[in-house]
């Protein structure tokens, strides 16, 4: 894979950008976090998913890449946050434990989740050698009807078969439960081709070398022809200004599909 991943940015017209972003991150985050909070911080700007009070965000290789120079959170990640706080998504009575799955940990929600009392905290990956268990998405070992809450951020586009690891979602989902599922969205209609394996070839087809497709706005067919019951959100969806989306590093395309059965 890093074969791959050093291939298709000396191809890419702006690998002198790419690796000179890749370089930069290397270094700063190998800081100490007090250190990056030292030299970060500021009064414009504030991630909700680390509390930190910042002076900029960094904005690198992509438009969309809008780092939280502490915790490493995206756009994604702080609406996912703030959308679950808003929304009660880790509310439930004292005596019930919540079982939650995460589907490719991401580093800062993770620390969130665990910190949440009363949240039986399941990380699950193919790859990831951190993550609690390793798991085909498409195939998972868990009992059906297992999970109160699942979140899979940017998960399905990686997935040969997205419609069986949507199906594997929703089956081990409690008739209560709630899927939580962000994609990449990129117009209204999905294009996928599944001779395209060369990662040069994907990265240009599909926006990164490890995606299989790219989705639109029929993503929600998808999931509704797999028995889901869809409802969007998106960082309009906040109670907040236009001042307090720009402050937080949000991005307005940002879609959160909530998915029940």
């Amino acid at each position: 894979m890093m074969i791959d991943r050093i291939r298709v940015v000396l191809h890419s017209p702006d690998r002198f950008n790419r690796l000179r972003d890749f370089f930069y991150t290397k270094f700063l985050f190998s800081l100490p976090q007090g250190l990056r909070r030292r030299l970060f911080v500021g009064k414009d700007y504030y991630c909700p998913v680390c509390q930190s009070r910042l002076k900029r965000f960094l904005v690198l290789h992509r438009a969309y890449n809008i780092w939280c120079p502490i915790c490493l959170s995206l756009p994604r990640h702080r609406l996912i946050w703030l959308l679950s706080e808003q929304e009660g998504w880790l509310n439930h009575p004292p005596e019930n434990q919540m079982r939650l799955l995460h589907i490719a940990p991401e580093s800062c929600l993770e620390e969130k989740f665990r910190q949440t009392p009363g949240i039986n905290y399941v990380s699950a990956d193919l790859y990831n050698r951190h993550a609690m268990t390793r798991v085909d998405i498409s195939a998972m070992q868990f009992d059906s009807e297992s999970f109160d809450l699942i979140f899979c951020s940017h998960v399905l586009e990686h997935v040969p078969d997205d419609l069986k690891a949507i199906s594997e979602l929703r089956r081990t989902l409690k008739p209560t439960g709630r899927a939580v599922i962000l994609v990449p969205i990129h117009g209204e209609k999905t294009e996928e081709d599944p001779s395209i394996t060369d990662p040069l070839a994907l990265e240009r087809r599909f926006g990164q070398l490890d995606h299989v497709r790219s989705y639109g706005m029929d993503f929600i067919h998808r999931l509704e022809h797999s028995g889901f019951s869809v409802r969007t959100l998106t960082t309009t969806s906040l109670q907040m200004d236009e001042q307090g989306i720009n402050r937080m590093g949000l991005r307005k395309p940002d879609i959160v599909f909530i998915c029940q059965k």
